[in-house]
């Protein structure tokens, strides 16, 4: 091993314990990786910033532009809502639900995909009394199995196919993914239709049905002040007047805190009530009761007609700012003009004050404010919205965001134009079309990973070029040696699966695509199917929270715990290893 190859192994291991950790942000510690190869010669000077320029960084911009504007179009959902009459029973709701982000995440950013259809999943569930935590994760697997079906699904298939670009000198068609993704995904789907039976349902406390939505879902404080009409009647008189829809689960007055005090318990002016209930029920007695939401600090009213105040709930994206800062730190009224009503975590109770609880991703919160600036005000919170809402406000649906998209897709298929030029002006037609603002097409780039794949790509290279990715895939060829050749292929898809959850997914591709192709030039073999097994693993993590953005959105209002992605996802994993290579074999020859 040179000198060369040691600092390159050194980055990549320090990079890849970063990104395990999660202490530091997946794109300052691409930032600081690029600055490491640098700093130590791996990387000359004049490269350091080429990855920047890469048509891969403008191929994933562009899509998700593209995909902002498929999302905000209304019609996707618009047709989601009139399956909803028909769709009776839990299977009925997971095939259709799970079908549609499938199909849906081929052609648009996965996790655009089940942002568009998760609140109608949610309302669907409440209408027909079934359990959340049986439709979402299945939502979140299907839409990963829908993305590796076409070249612009998920980003791992974009930045595979520019390795065998820079290895064979021409890179994968927007439908050479197909046969494999398809084949993978109707299988995946079969699956998650019976499998969801494995997910926990109706577990009170931790996964109850309704527990980002019920009485154990959300919790609020509030402040008795003098002339609230609550002042001078009985704990269970409030329970009454709130229509049995709200609990008090804790009263403080002065240094006493009673936990779930006792009905006959008279409410005094000044005291500190925490409140359990379902959304509109703590919104109603807030108002009716003229009780102070204690969080704020301050008296301000919002400066809207009370028939445009209304609630929202919404989930903590892992990107928001919300995450890391307590309530009682947000001061969302003086920055936003809302109040944060209730906090949902999991379906746990929380009993206790909640100015110093520090907000996760994955809550769900209840916010209330002007109805018609709440979708910016999400947006720029980075939160997803779950309730009853309409985030098309002063917008009709257009058909217009498909038929581009659509062209698009049509022009690379026929090989008229370039990935990059085809999604790249359909975006800009958008924009200019008004299918989205141009504000609305800078929110909906994930910048951090634009940043992570511009400053992983030189260091990845460097891999490559000091000759690293040539030792470990010497060090593979020892283990399949005595593998028949499906046999390497199916370990190199199951590395890639294995890797996936501890690193980001474009990561993962960064680092095992030149390794994949090093590996089959050892073996003799075609680099084509080994590539293409970096890329199904890499894009489909099912077996924790964190390894993908579509499972980390579901985890808080499904009421996941860590440990149940495994339970549907261990054997969606090896059903994927199962149909994958075979198919691989079949359509790309080893």
């Amino acid at each position: 091993m040179t000198l060369a190859q040691g600092l390159a192994f050194a980055i990549v291991i320090v990079m890849m314990a970063l990104f395990a950790w999660g202490r530091f942000r997946y794109d300052l510690v691409a930032v600081l990786a690029l600055l490491a190869a640098v700093g130590t010669g791996i990387v000359p000077p004049d490269k350091a910033f080429k990855g920047f320029s890469d048509d891969v960084v403008i191929i994933v911009a562009s899509a998700l532009v593209v995909s902002a504007a498929v999302a905000r179009s209304g019609v996707i959902e618009r047709l989601a809502r009139m399956l909803g009459p028909y769709l009776a029973t839990t299977t009925q709701q997971v095939v259709a639900l799970v079908g549609s982000v499938t199909a849906l995440s081929a052609f648009v950013k996965n996790v655009g995909a089940l942002a568009m259809l998760m609140p109608i999943a949610l309302q669907l569930a409440r209408r027909t009394n079934t359990s959340p935590s049986s439709l979402l994760m299945p939502m979140s697997f299907g839409a990963l199995l829908g993305g590796i079906v076409t070249l612009v699904g998920t980003s791992p298939n974009i930045i595979v196919s520019r390795v065998r670009e820079q290895i064979l000198g021409q890179p994968f068609g927007m439908f050479d993914f197909t046969p494999v993704g398809a084949g993978v995904a109707i299988a995946g789907f079969i699956f998650l239709v019976f499998g969801w039976r494995l997910l926990p349902r109706d577990r009170k406390g931790a996964v109850s049905m309704d527990a980002a939505f019920k009485l154990e879902g959300y919790t609020t404080e509030v402040k008795v002040p003098e002339d609230s009409p609550a002042a001078g009647v009985t704990v269970k008189a409030l329970e009454e007047l709130g229509e049995n829809e709200i609990d008090v689960i804790t009263l403080i007055r002065g240094v006493t805190r009673r936990y779930e005090p006792a009905g006959n318990t008279v409410i005094k002016p000044g005291d500190i009530l925490i409140l359990q209930g379902e959304p509109a029920a703590l919104e109603r007695i807030v108002a009716l009761e003229k009780l102070k939401l204690t969080r704020e600090g301050k008296s301000h009213e919002i400066d809207t007609p009370t028939d445009e105040i209304g609630v929202t709930e919404a989930v903590i994206t892992p990107d928001s700012q919300l995450v890391g800062s307590s309530v009682g730190q947000l001061k969302l009224f003086d920055r936003y003009a809302v109040n944060l009503l209730a906090v949902s975590r999991r379906g746990r109770r929380i009993a206790h004050r909640l100015r110093g609880v520090k907000l996760r991703a994955g809550d769900v919160v209840v916010l209330r404010g002007n109805l018609a600036a709440m979708p910016e005000t999400l947006g720029d919170l980075h939160c997803l919205p779950l309730a009853e809402r309409d985030l098309r406000i002063g917008r009709k649906a257009s058909l217009f965001p498909i038929v581009v998209l659509a062209a698009a897709i049509a022009l690379v298929a026929i090989n008229i134009v370039p990935v990059a030029i085809a999604f790249f002006g359909a975006a800009v037609i958008l924009v200019l079309a008004r299918s989205l603002s141009l504000r609305e097409a800078y929110d909906a780039i994930e910048w951090p990973i634009l940043i992570m794949l511009g400053a992983l790509i030189p260091v990845s290279d460097a891999l490559r070029t000091t000759g690293g990715t040539d030792l470990i895939a010497a060090g593979l060829s020892q283990a399949a040696v005595w593998l028949p050749a499906t046999g390497a292929l199916a370990l190199m898809l199951a590395a890639a699966m294995a890797v996936t959850p501890f690193l980001n997914n474009a990561a993962t591709v960064l680092v095992m695509a030149p390794i994949a192709a090093s590996f089959a030039e050892r073996l003799g073999y075609n680099a084509d199917p080994f590539l293409m097994a970096v890329a199904i693993g890499a894009a489909c993590d099912f077996l924790t929270p964190i390894g993908h953005q579509c499972n980390t959105l579901v985890m808080g209002p499904g009421g996941y715990r860590f440990g149940d992605y495994w339970r549907l996802g261990l054997p969606l994993s090896l059903i994927v290893l199962a149909t994958g290579v075979p198919l691989i074999a079949f359509f790309w020859p080893v």
